[in-house]
């Protein structure tokens, strides 16, 4: 059983400002903890429900009752572990040369942020630079829509303008009246930016973007989610088959 204390604690690091505090985020449910035990990743603590498998480990390991485990997560259905674990910040900084990096300007929904992470760990990409008002990594929905990925993709959360004006690679932005994806060749060295949600691009990122492309519109929709759109854009700029060389 936990204590009333201990329960207050867990239930806390839902909030940024706990998070921040600790420097902990919490992560949730069987196949991510597989995930974050199996990397070695720093995990502070487990609550775990009799059903699980505990696999090796040192960590230690709080067993509780279902109805404990759902008042600690944050999910509709609690599914048999959370973990307490260690923020991580990414070493050094990001590489532009001979990389493909997502840039994400104001990305408000951590569905959205969690998925996009997971989307570029799908391409092979290994790094995103988020604008600082975009939604917290370790936001704990965040966490559950990267299923893992946010352990092999390192997101740095930095000033956009200082870091495109350096001009180092092909600045490619998504925009509504941009050139036709089709037209533009599998993209090995180079960035994309995505958008807030609802406003795009910001007004200041604009002139820094060396080539606005778009996915050409068939029907009558307004706008594609985010998350959507990158990994539609990927699927072009990223494919093997579009390759000049």
């Amino acid at each position: 059983m936990l204590s009333k204390n201990e329960l207050k604690y867990i239930q806390s690091l839902c909030q940024k400002k706990q998070r921040t505090a600790e420097r902990l985020f919490l992560a949730e449910g069987v196949k991510l903890a597989a995930e974050l035990l199996d990397a070695g990743y720093p995990v502070k603590k487990i609550y775990a429900v009799e059903e699980w498998e505990a696999p090796v480990t040192s960590v230690p390991v709080t067993r509780i009752p279902l109805f404990e485990l759902e008042k600690i997560s944050s999910l509709q259905t609690p599914n048999q572990v959370l973990l307490i674990a260690e923020q991580q910040e990414p070493a050094g900084e990001p590489v532009l040369k001979n990389n493909f990096t997502l840039v994400l300007d104001g990305i408000q929904d951590p569905g959205n942020l969690g998925t996009i992470i997971r989307i570029a760990d799908w391409f092979g990409i290994n790094q995103v630079i988020a604008s600082k008002d975009t939604a917290e990594l370790y936001n704990p929905k965040v966490i559950q829509a990267t299923m893992g990925s946010f352990l092999r993709v390192k997101t740095w959360y930095r000033d956009l303008e200082t870091i495109l004006a350096q001009k180092q690679v092909p600045v490619y932005g998504a925009l509504l009246n941009g050139k036709s994806m089709y037209s533009i060749e599998s993209v090995k060295e180079g960035i994309l930016v995505i958008g807030n949600e609802s406003k795009g691009i910001r007004e200041t990122v604009l002139p820094l973007i060396n080539q606005a492309i778009t996915i050409p519109r068939m029907g009558k929709a307004e706008s594609l989610n985010a998350a959507v759109a990158t990994g539609i854009l990927l699927s072009q700029l990223k494919s093997p088959q579009h390759n000049l060389t």
